[in-house]
């Protein structure tokens, strides 16, 4: 049975529109975590476009269960990741421009920059995982550097209903053949209510990381219900 990770950035996002203190990021952490999730999840983007540099700090502080910092290579995020000291940095790709995180890291291409951060942050007693797409290349590439990595659910979750099976084995593939080199997986990007439960139920993977989805449902339900109908499912 997975775990559930809650990203709270979109909170932060509604935050920002008008650059208040509501809602207030401490306490919908609190709330994701009495509602029964298993860790927080934020992204610190270089723009700062929702979490702020001190919101990581604050939540360090108040989170009981597990923060885990989703963040670029970046020199400047790194050090604010050192200073704050996550219970876990992922190391996802990052670009100015796009809406939402748009695919995994290539730990190929990006080798020895991604090694240089995963020692940084290793040498600051940060446990590390990498945000990878389901391919045998970028799996053993990752393993070389850490020991969990996190697949990126997109391509699955924005398929068409008929071509969905063959996304989802894509990812049962990714799954084994990662377990079988001995990594911890997680997964997450583009899950939601409706699509969630095949994944949830593919064995090997520890934790979902969910995000949009729950804010969403958050309007109609409230957060504590939003959070506690996704660890349902996930259960």
């Amino acid at each position: 049975m997975p775990k559930l990770g809650v990203n709270i950035d979109h909170t932060a996002s509604l935050r920002q529109l008008r650059n208040g203190i509501e809602p207030e990021i401490i306490s919908c952490a609190i709330l994701c975590e009495s509602a029964g999730c298993d860790s927080i999840v934020v992204h610190l983007r270089e723009d700062q476009r929702h979490i702020q540099e001190k919101d990581v700090y604050l939540l360090k502080k108040a989170v009981k269960t597990k923060l885990n910092l989703e963040m670029a290579t970046s020199k400047k995020i790194i050090e604010v990741a050192c200073l704050a000291k996550p219970h876990q940095a992922t190391l996802v790709p990052e670009k100015r421009q796009e809406v939402t995180t748009e695919g995994g890291l290539d730990v190929l291409k990006n080798a020895q920059k991604v090694a240089d951060a995963v020692s940084r942050l290793k040498g600051a007693g940060i446990e590390v995982s990498l945000f990878i797409d389901p391919q045998r290349k970028q799996i053993e590439a990752a393993s070389k550097l850490v020991g969990m990595i996190e697949l990126h659910t997109g391509r699955y979750a924005n398929a068409s209903l008929a071509s969905r099976n063959k996304y989802l084995d894509e990812l049962v593939d990714a799954v084994h053949y990662a377990k079988d080199l001995g990594l911890i997986v997680n997964a997450g990007h583009g899950l939601d209510y409706d699509n969630v439960v095949p994944v949830a139920t593919i064995e090997g993977i520890e934790e979902l990381n969910i995000g949009y989805s729950i804010i969403c449902q958050s309007v109609f339900t409230g957060l504590g219900r939003a959070v506690k109908k996704m660890k349902e499912l996930v259960s």
